[in-house]
């Protein structure tokens, strides 16, 4: 909603940029889509790495969930 109400200020105030804009918006969401892929698929990495790397600390800790209460 804040954007539309800025684009609408910025077509009052100089419309020609504001259509410019409006044109080259999509064009550069469709340029930078691959590296959003990338950051989603390194995230999912590094989130893979810390899971298998604490794994060993998760199994020697237990579920506490299990315990018997004292």
């Amino acid at each position: 909603m804040v954007k539309f109400l800025l684009w609408c200020i910025l077509l009052v105030l100089c419309w020609p940029l504001a259509l410019v804009a409006l044109v080259l918006y999509p064009l550069i969401w469709i340029l930078l889509l691959p590296f959003r892929m990338v950051g989603i698929a390194v995230g999912g990495v590094l989130e893979l790495l810390s899971a298998i790397i604490t794994f060993p600390a998760r199994l020697l800790r237990g579920s506490t969930s299990f315990r018997a209460p004292h």
